[in-house]
């Protein structure tokens, strides 16, 4: 185990600047906060670059098999660990993982969710939180969509993205694949030619676009999808958010 005390010590520095996407994207690495989160990392296997806590963390993390004496592991103190959290309230431990995201669509059958320029952290991690917890495959983010190491959508996420694939990618070459193999794809959007969500079926296999919270699904990706469709609003509100609409759909689908 290594021991830093200093805020100004160089690792330090380096691995607060995770919190920012820029340096996510020029190290290819992440950070994760919170015994949940982490927890969920280690079940899933994934290997760290390094493991950080105080003395009181750590030793709670260790039921989880990890080797406290290893040089990835770091001892710090509560001074570190304000500076690198991202929360008001920290657990005091943290993990620096790889970004591991694919680079091109895994093409396997099931079900997908296929996020349009989705902008809201909060709204990306809870949808992609529910498709794991509905049973699907997989959320495909369109390259306009929030980062998926931010860390509000990490915490939205609550360890689903070590569940289920997550890839960022064109969405018109995702559906084009999709129904290449002729599953059906649909879009989530008022429009006339729009049908209500009850008059859909339950089908094996499905790409469900959600679109963006101001704008909605992007006209050239409606033209792609095989069907629109919408929830009926029964009372007086304009429109629902766009998390708790993709889980009901989400759920009337699985």
């Amino acid at each position: 185990m290594q021991q830093i005390s200093s805020v100004n010590n160089k690792t330090i520095k380096d691995l607060a600047k995770l919190n920012k996407k820029k340096y996510r994207e020029d190290t290819g690495m992440y950070i994760i906060e919170g015994f949940h989160l982490i927890e969920e990392a280690l079940q899933a296997g994934r290997k760290f670059q390094y493991l950080l806590g105080t003395d009181e963390a750590l030793n709670k993390v260790e039921e989880y098999g990890v080797d406290l004496s290893s040089k990835s592991v770091i001892l710090i103190n509560k001074a570190i660990t304000r500076h690198l959290s991202s929360t008001k309230n920290s657990q005091e431990i943290f993990m620096v993982l790889k970004i591991d995201q694919p680079k091109e669509f895994p093409f396997n059958y099931g079900k997908w969710v296929l996020l349009d320029n989705l902008a809201d952290p909060g709204n990306v991690g809870t949808i992609i939180r529910t498709a794991d917890a509905a049973g699907f495959d997989g959320v495909v983010l369109s390259p306009e969509s929030v980062d998926l190491y931010n860390p509000k959508t990490q915490r939205a996420m609550q360890g689903s993205q070590f569940h289920i694939e997550l890839i960022k990618q064109d969405l018109a070459s995702v559906i084009t694949t999709l129904k290449s193999y002729d599953i059906p794809v649909y879009a989530s959007m008022l429009d006339k030619s729009a049908k209500e969500l009850p008059d859909f079926e339950k089908v094996p296999q499905l790409g469900l676009v959600i679109g963006n919270e101001a704008h909605g699904v992007s006209d050239f990706i409606a033209k792609l999808s095989d069907e629109k469709l919408y929830i009926p609003i029964k009372g007086q509100a304009e429109s629902l958010n766009a998390a708790v609409a993709a889980g009901i759909m989400i759920y009337h689908f699985a």
